[in-house]
C-alpha cells in the first residue's frame, strides 16, 4: 500500500500542472476564508460576513463544507489530468511492463483519491475551528464539535466525486472529454430531475439514487438555516421547515457509486487492450 502511495506521489510531484491547480485550490479556499472575516466600509455602511453569524459553532461545519464543495472541480481536473497523462505519456504501460498489476494500478489511484479528499477534509476542518474560535459567540466544547457529521459527509462526497472522476478519465482517455463527460452526466441529471418533478412525479423518490445528485444531497444548502433568513422565509410561509441532517440513505448511496466507480475502472482496464 505505501510502495503504491509513493509511486503516485511521485507522479504528482513531477507533474507541474496538478501542482499548480492543487495549490490553487487550496489558496482560493483560504482567500475564501479571508474575504468572509474582512471588514467592508463605505460610509455609513460598516458589513462583515463573519458578523452574520456564519462562522458560529456548530453551523460553520455545514456553511463552510457546502460553500468549499464548489472549489472540488479543481482537485477534480487534476485527478483527470494525470489519468489522462497515464495514457499519453504511456506510464501505464511502462507500469504494467515493470510488474504492477492492474488492479495495483486502480489501487494507487484510488489512493491519490482517497489522499486528496483526506487532505482538503482536514483543511475544512482546521481552517473551520480557527475561524469558529476567532469569531464564534460560543466556546464550549461541547457546541463546538457537534454536527461535526458535515465534515464526514463532505469527505464522501469528495471520495464520491473524484472517483466518478477517476473512472471517466480511465474510461474516455484524454482530460478535456472527460471533464465534458462530467458536463454531460450533470445536464442529464439536471434534464431528469426536471421531467421527473414536472411530469412524472411518481418516480421523484428515485431521483436521490442519480450519482451527482446523491452527491448534491450529503450537504443541502446552509442558507436557510440562518436565523435572519429563516425568520424571514417563515414570515412569507409560516409552514417552511426544512431538515438540513445528512441522511444516512445519501451516504451509503455515494459510497454504493464511489464502489461502482472503482471497480467499473478496474474492469474497463482489466478488459481494455493497452
Amino acid at each position: 500500500m505505501k510502495r503504491l502511495f509513493l509511486i503516485e506521489f511521485h507522479k504528482l510531484k513531477h507533474n507541474k500542472s496538478a501542482k499548480i491547480l492543487s495549490i490553487l485550490y487550496f489558496v482560493l479556499f483560504s482567500a475564501i476564508a479571508l474575504f468572509a472575516s474582512i471588514r467592508f466600509n463605505f460610509g455609513a455602511i460598516d458589513f462583515r460576513f463573519a458578523d452574520q453569524g456564519i462562522f458560529n459553532f456548530p453551523y460553520i461545519w455545514h456553511f463552510n463544507t457546502y460553500v468549499v464543495a464548489f472549489l472540488k472541480i479543481f482537485l477534480a481536473i487534476v485527478i483527470v489530468s494525470m489519468m489522462s497523462s497515464e495514457y499519453t505519456n504511456r506510464t501505464l504501460k511502462q507500469n504494467l511492463i515493470d510488474g504492477l498489476s492492474k488492479k495495483e494500478f486502480i489501487l494507487s489511484k484510488f489512493l491519490n483519491v482517497l489522499f486528496y479528499a483526506v487532505a482538503s477534509t482536514v483543511l475544512v476542518f482546521v481552517v473551520s475551528l480557527i475561524l469558529g474560535l476567532i469569531f464564534s459567540d460560543f466556546d464550549e466544547a461541547s457546541i463546538i464539535f457537534s454536527d461535526l457529521e458535515y465534515v464526514f459527509a463532505y469527505f464522501v462526497k469528495l471520495l464520491g466525486f473524484f472517483s466518478l472522476c477517476m473512472f471517466l478519465g480511465i474510461f474516455v482517455k484524454r482530460s478535456a472529454f472527460a471533464l465534458g463527460f462530467l458536463f454531460l452526466i450533470w445536464v442529464i441529471e439536471g434534464i431528469v430531475y426536471l421531467v421527473i418533478t414536472f411530469q412524472v412525479e411518481i418516480l421523484k423518490p428515485l431521483i436521490q439514487f442519480m450519482p451527482l445528485t446523491s452527491m448534491s444531497n450529503l450537504i443541502k444548502e446552509p442558507v436557510t438555516r440562518l436565523n435572519i433568513v429563516k425568520s424571514t422565509a417563515q414570515s412569507v410561509n409560516p409552514e417552511f421547515v426544512k431538515n438540513y441532517d445528512v441522511s444516512l440513505l445519501s451516504v451509503v448511496i455515494v459510497l454504493a457509486w464511489t464502489f461502482i466507480f472503482v471497480y467499473g475502472s478496474f474492469l474497463i482496464l482489466k478488459k481494455r487492450d493497452l
